[in-house]
């Protein structure tokens, strides 16, 4: 792929703001481009040599491989993998999956350090967002020990809409419905039939909305 068009791709990704058209149009010279479909896995390690990625179009989860367990979901515009610039060993143990039709990029890891130690606004961006996932599961922790199995999952409920959601025709926050009551149950912690219960508890008391492709906040 031609590097104007990767410069497109980088473009909407806060992390390379900072650097200018030319070291971005640099960047796109290692830069590596992939189309992975719904539902294929994106190997963090092998296949994609121990890379960073950056999510141009669609949404990712990552699962820890050894509990085959969703550790985070993230949505375009995020970047992920970056656990290989710091532990390559637990690196291994991560592998990502499509939850829909999904465009990439990616870069080796040794490449992205070379990257990092050149421009300070890059390593501190990712810094960053590294930091800002480490306080998500913080947080994951902090609830499991102190609020209960139904307020654990109506605030991830919330939360997820929030975040993945978009407003409607009709004026609704509206998010597609990429989990399955079962990875749901494994970021909050709980059991799949405790999901179900919730989620339909929710829609009796017309808090949310959601079928098979969509799920909303009616409130």
């Amino acid at each position: 792929m031609k590097a104007i068009t990767k410069y497109w791709f980088l473009e909407d990704f806060n992390l390379f703001k900072k650097l200018g058209m030319f070291n971005m149009m640099k960047i796109c010279e290692i830069l590596e481009m992939d189309n992975i479909q719904k539902g294929k896995p994106i190997n963090l390690h092998d296949d994609h040599k121990n890379s960073v990625f950056f999510l141009k179009k669609g949404s990712v989860k990552i699962v820890n491989k050894t509990t085959n367990t969703v550790k985070y979901v993230l949505k375009r515009g995020n970047i992920f993998g970056e656990l290989a610039l710091y532990d390559k060993k637990a690196a291994t143990e991560e592998i990502g999956y499509a939850l829909e039709d999904c465009v990439i990029c990616y870069i080796a890891s040794d490449h992205m350090e070379q990257l990092m130690e050149k421009h300070k606004s890059l390593k501190n961006g990712v810094l960053k967002i590294y930091g800002l996932r480490i306080q998500k599961l913080e947080r994951r922790l902090q609830n499991l020990l102190y609020k209960d199995s139904i307020t654990r999952i109506k605030e991830f409920i919330a939360d997820y809409i929030e975040e993945f959601g978009e407003i409607n025709e009709t004026g609704q926050l509206t998010a597609k419905n990429l989990l399955s009551h079962k990875e749901i149950a494994n970021l909050t912690n709980t059991s799949r039939q405790t999901v179900s219960n919730v989620l339909s508890r929710m829609r009796k008391e017309g808090l949310i909305d959601y079928n098979i492709d969509f799920i909303s906040n009616t409130k």
